[in-house]
């Protein structure tokens, strides 16, 4: 397994396809790495998919955030994606399944919440959005939670 420094918070651009891809590598290394089951991984690569993608076409682009937290079986692995675009009018209603401001499924959001341990969004009207995912190891939270 790598050695991870402590407090390691890794930004990697959302701004094209190219970066899309470079996202969902980092993350399955990442969380290979860091122990986490094929299927975990799948997981938390469709989840930050989704998540980059909405950075890209409805962000307008941004930044993914990457974060190792605690470790050994109670590892985990947070990342935030950060956008400055129009932010998200009516999250409750974004959240729905079946709901798209495009041509897809309507399931990003609400798929990608489905997908890992801890969901949270923050998005306000021409100021941007942030929504951060945690997904562990052992399915549960560490009990020192902190990034190392």
């Amino acid at each position: 397994m790598q050695a991870f420094p402590d407090a390691a918070t890794r930004i990697l651009p959302i701004g094209s396809d190219v970066d899309l891809g470079w996202t969902r590598h980092e993350v399955r290394q990442i969380a290979a790495e860091l122990g986490f089951s094929l299927v975990q991984q799948t997981k938390l690569v469709t989840a930050a998919s989704e998540l980059a993608r909405n950075t890209l076409v409805h962000g307008g682009g941004g930044h993914m955030e990457i974060t190792v937290l605690g470790g050994g079986p109670a590892a985990g692995l947070r990342l935030s994606f950060v956008d400055a675009g129009p932010g998200i009018r009516d999250i409750e209603r974004a959240m729905t399944d079946g709901y798209t401001t495009g041509n897809g499924m309507g399931l990003g959001l609400s798929g990608a919440k489905r997908l890992v341990h801890e969901f949270a969004i923050d998005s306000r009207p021409d100021r941007g959005t942030t929504v951060t995912v945690v997904a562990w190891v052992s399915g549960v939270p560490s009990p020192r939670a902190e990034p190392r």
